[in-house]
């Protein structure tokens, strides 16, 4: 009869309050981990800092798509009214920057609110129909009131048994190896 070999997906640990899952974090990160994530029920002052997590290159992009919605709109708005297709009406000239706001203004919101959603889905690797994560007994209460520090198995340090070993070093309500 043969056993099925457990592939690991992460090691978690729960915790009870905000500030324990802090204190793990910032002990985990001294450790050597850098492959983690916090799982909450709301936004915890401080763990991005404590699991060492960059801040968001969004902004970046948001910004960047905007602009080229903001060239896009001058850009046809002077081509279709000065070169394309001239009328002088009423001694008007044919490209002024002042009429052209309102369309200027309305593209560059349109272009930076595509670059937001799908900015962000494209970044946090979304639409994801499934996770292993989903399966692990103690996430099942994340959304309600408790605190899940998660150890990727991608990480370099990652061992089952020596990582489950270090999470309960740090006293939490439980910890679970989450199979793949």
């Amino acid at each position: 009869m043969e056993t099925a070999q457990i592939t690991p997906f992460a090691a978690i640990a729960e915790f009870d309050t905000p500030g324990a899952l802090v204190q793990a974090a910032e002990k985990v990160r001294k450790a050597g981990y850098s492959k983690t994530d916090a799982l909450t029920p709301f936004p915890v002052h401080g763990i991005d800092e404590a699991l060492g997590i960059p801040r968001s290159h969004l902004g970046y992009i948001v910004l960047c798509i905007g602009m080229m919605g903001t060239a896009a709109a001058l850009l046809l708005q002077w081509w279709t009214g000065a070169v394309d297709y001239p009328l002088v009406i009423g001694g008007k000239p044919l490209f002024a920057f002042e009429f052209s706001i309102p369309v200027t203004f309305e593209l560059t919101v349109l272009f930076s609110s595509f670059a937001a959603v799908f900015g962000m889905l494209a970044l946090n690797g979304l639409p994801r129909f499934y996770h292993p994560l989903d399966n692990a007994r103690m996430t099942r209460r994340v959304s309600d009131d408790r605190f899940v520090l998660v150890i990727d198995k991608s990480d370099p340090k990652f061992h089952p048994v020596e990582t489950i070993g270090f999470l309960r070093s740090l006293n939490p309500i439980s910890t679970e190896l989450v199979e793949d």
